[in-house]
């Protein structure tokens, strides 16, 4: 007899979650979770499915085929174009270790970026990888704010 795993009782699920479809569940985690530092919420591993989180950047991955399949197109890889994922953490070092000792490759190099967001501009450092079926992580550790450096209005607002 298996022990079932007992979700954390301090886990709280997002309002939104992103369901990815992927096509090994097994590969995905080794991805997900032993290159990038998620931990498995809860699993339906009979199902090609589990729920995983990072610091409450939560995903679910589930394994095409095996049960229903919501897909509203082909899917052809990479899986997940025009989007990307950003995952919040406190540093990128421990995931960019991981990534470089699998020769992992990166999509976009750590640079750092500022975002205005009303007065001030907020600074990360960033980078971007695809998972194993294409789709795209941003990686993003908080560095500062500042105030902006100018404020350009598109025509009309």
């Amino acid at each position: 007899m298996t022990k079932e795993k007992q979700i954390a009782a301090d886990f709280a699920p997002a309002s939104l979650v992103p369901e990815l479809s992927v096509t090994d569940l097994g590969v995905s985690l080794r991805f997900w979770c032993g290159l990038c530092g998620f931990t498995v919420v809860f699993d339906r591993f009979e199902e090609g499915f589990a729920y995983i989180d990072l610091g409450g950047a939560q995903v679910m991955l589930d394994q095409r085929s095996l049960t229903r399949d919501w897909e509203t197109g082909a899917m052809e890889l990479p899986f997940g174009r025009g989007i990307n994922l950003q995952v919040a953490v406190p540093a990128l070092e421990p995931v960019l270790a991981a990534l470089a000792a699998a020769n992992w490759p990166l999509f976009l190099a750590p640079e750092e970026k500022w975002y205005r967001i009303g007065a001030v501009e907020i600074g990360v450092r960033q980078f971007l990888v695809q998972d194993p079926d294409g789709y795209l992580l941003r990686f993003s550790a908080w560095i500062g704010e500042r105030a902006p450096a100018k404020t350009v209005k598109p025509d009309g607002l």
